[in-house]
């Protein structure tokens, strides 16, 4: 993997760093370091561990901590308070489901760069006139997958997507295959029941199959 400046990360680089982010629902704290140097074992750095659990944020700090290899970010950040918290534990980029002025600046001012989550045309420029141009869009599949996003080139040709919501390694070549998408988002890569047994090898190979995606 190619080094990459953590003080001036940004969130193009984020997505350009591999195909897939893989995002990540954490219970238990004490699986937070092994899942992730599995992740970044199969060539997967760039990791979005969402704010969904009462635990999310002590499994970001315990990445931060204890993987330095690993590029540790908050997912499902919805409010100045989350960008704030997830800054403190150690989280390095942000993404959020949706977009909100108060998101944006929070995300400025902790020095976070930031994937706003958009599904509407409106929200790509409320999103952009704040000056983002690396957006998540979703959910993807619900809200009108790969063809959305090949009708949002032509209007919206100087913004970048990483759609998530509903991918898998089989559709993801199909959103990779245009031009307006860095990257795409996926659970996939951590299932629930390989994490509560700790197999820790098939989420290797599962990060391992998503690196080498071609975009």
């Amino acid at each position: 993997m190619k080094s990459i400046d953590l003080k001036n990360l940004t969130a193009l680089q984020v997505m350009q760093d591999a195909p897939v982010i893989p995002v990540i629902v954490l219970n238990d704290v004490a699986h937070a370091v092994p899942l992730a140097r599995a992740l970044v074992a199969g060539g997967i750095r760039m990791l979005e561990v969402t704010l969904r659990t009462p635990q999310a944020l002590a499994c970001i700090e315990a990445i931060a901590k204890e993987v330095p290899e690993a590029v540790i970010g908050a997912g499902t950040v919805r409010s100045a308070a989350d960008a704030q918290a997830a800054s403190k534990a150690g989280a390095l980029f942000a993404v959020s489901p949706g977009y909100t002025k108060a998101v944006g600046k929070a995300c400025r001012d902790s020095g976070l760069p930031l994937l706003p989550g958009v599904a509407t045309g409106s929200e790509i420029m409320m999103a952009q006139e704040d000056g983002f141009t690396e957006l998540k869009f979703f959910p993807a599949m619900q809200a009108g997958g790969s063809a959305l996003l090949k009708a949002w080139s032509g209007p919206f040709f100087d913004i970048n997507f990483c759609p998530t919501g509903g991918l898998t390694l089989t559709n993801a070549p199909d959103f990779l295959a245009l031009p307006n998408v860095k990257c795409v988002g996926g659970s996939w890569l951590t299932p629930a029941d390989a994490m509560a047994c700790g197999d820790w090898a098939r989420i290797t190979q599962l990060a391992t199959e998503a690196s080498q995606l071609k975009r």
